[in-house]
Parts: C-alpha cells; sequence; structure tokens
C-alpha cells in the first residue's frame, strides 16, 4: 500500500508547520514541489533531507506521467506548493485529479490512499482575523486579469455573502479603484505571518488612499474581503 499526501507548508513563517507535516515530510520517498528552491528553506529549517521533485503549473505530461509511474511502483510521495495548502488555487488539483483518474481501483480497494495533511491556509488565516461574516462566503482564487473581471465585480456587488480571493501587488491599486463603485467593507490582509504583515479594513476608498500615500503598503501578497 502507498500514500500520497497533500501537505500543507507555512504561508510564510517558517515554524507554522505541524509535528505530523514534518514527519510525513521526513518519511516519504519523494516530495513534489512547486519551486525546489523555495521548499529546500523549509527543510533546512528543520532538518529534513527527503529528495524532491518540481511540479508546478508549466509541467508538462512527461513529468505527471513520471509521478504516476512512481506512485504505481509503491512510492510515497507528498506534495507540497510554495505556501499554503497545494490545490487552493494551485496546480495540485490538477495532478490529485489524474492520480485518482488512474488509480481510481487502487484507491476503492484501499491499496493507494491519499491523505491531507491539513495546515496554513491565506484564506483561511485572513478570514480568522478579519472579524466579518464567515458562516458562509465565495471564494474567487486569482481575479482573471482582463475576460470576466467586470463581471465578477458585479457579482461581489450583488452577492449576500462574504468574498474572498488574492491579488498580486501589481493589481492591488487597480482592484481598489474597481472596489470603489461598491459599497461594502474591504478588508485586506497583507504578507500575513510575514514580518510586515497588516490587516487595512474600511471603504474601498479609504483603504486606496492609504496605499497611494504609503507606495511600499503595495507591496506583498494580498488576500481581500468584500463583505457586508
Amino acid at each position: 500500500m502507498s500514500t500520497f499526501y497533500i501537505v500543507a507548508t507555512p504561508i510564510g513563517n517558517l515554524e507554522d508547520i505541524t509535528l505530523r507535516a514534518i514527519r510525513i515530510l521526513k518519511e516519504v520517498d519523494l516530495v513534489l514541489c512547486e519551486d525546489t528552491r523555495v521548499t529546500k528553506r523549509l527543510f533546512e529549517r528543520h532538518s529534513i533531507s527527503t529528495a524532491s521533485m518540481s511540479y508546478h503549473a508549466q509541467s508538462g505530461e512527461a513529468k505527471v506521467d513520471l509521478i504516476l509511474e512512481k506512485i504505481e511502483e509503491g512510492k510515497n510521495i507528498a506534495l507540497v506548493t510554495d505556501a499554503g495548502t497545494p490545490g487552493i488555487s494551485d496546480p495540485g488539483s490538477v495532478l490529485v485529479s489524474k492520480v485518482r483518474e488512474k488509480f481510481n481501483d487502487l484507491i476503492l480497494s484501499g491499496d493507494l490512499k491519499i491523505v491531507s495533511i491539513p495546515g496554513p491556509s491565506a484564506l483561511l488565516s485572513a478570514l480568522s482575523i478579519a472579524g466579518v461574516p464567515t458562516h458562509e462566503f465565495v471564494f474567487l482564487g486569482f481575479l482573471p486579469h482582463k475576460k470576466g473581471r467586470e463581471t465578477l465585480f458585479r457579482e461581489i456587488a450583488e452577492s449576500d455573502r462574504t468574498v474572498v480571493f488574492y491579488e498580486s501587488t501589481h493589481r492591488i491599486l487597480k482592484t481598489l479603484e474597481s472596489l470603489k463603485k461598491i459599497n461594502k467593507k474591504v478588508t485586506i490582509a497583507r504578507e500575513l505571518t510575514k514580518i510586515f504583515e497588516e490587516v487595512l479594513q474600511g471603504s474601498a476608498e479609504e483603504i486606496l488612499k492609504i496605499l497611494t500615500d504609503t507606495p511600499e503598503k503595495q507591496r506583498g501578497e494580498f488576500v481581500v474581503i468584500v463583505s457586508n
């Protein structure tokens, strides 16, 4: 019996990893990484010496076939992303789908297990400190750059649910400009668990002014929450 582990890793602070995740990463035969250089820093911090191999959005069919072969050989494999939980706005979901498709019979018989090792998620971390309604929420991942973008903002304006999405440093001002047309509370969580972590809350116009007046606050990775 072999196991394919989906392992959550820190979104910033390298201490934010579970004891179970560290143990699994040490015990498996291979760790699949979005970027082996990023994962190397985590490995060095926690004395992990397991072999690693890259798997990311640009990985072709040959790489996927190689991974499937290793699973078929009975290898225990862990999948990690650069930060957070694999499969959440991440190509890991495609690989999990392919594993389930190819090895459905083995999974049903119990000869192959796909196991979640839960942990950090920027989405949930931001929601936990925002103080907004969370009994229902919609997660949009990264918004499209062009096609369908304005349609999504209209849907956000009309939604009765809290809406959460990720945004990059290059597009945060443009996003806030679009949100100015929506009369809702906006929360942005920047650089969560890192040195310059910051949460700003108010109208889109208020937050846009803060970021415009203080350009250094435009840097980093953003979780944007729009709520009633």
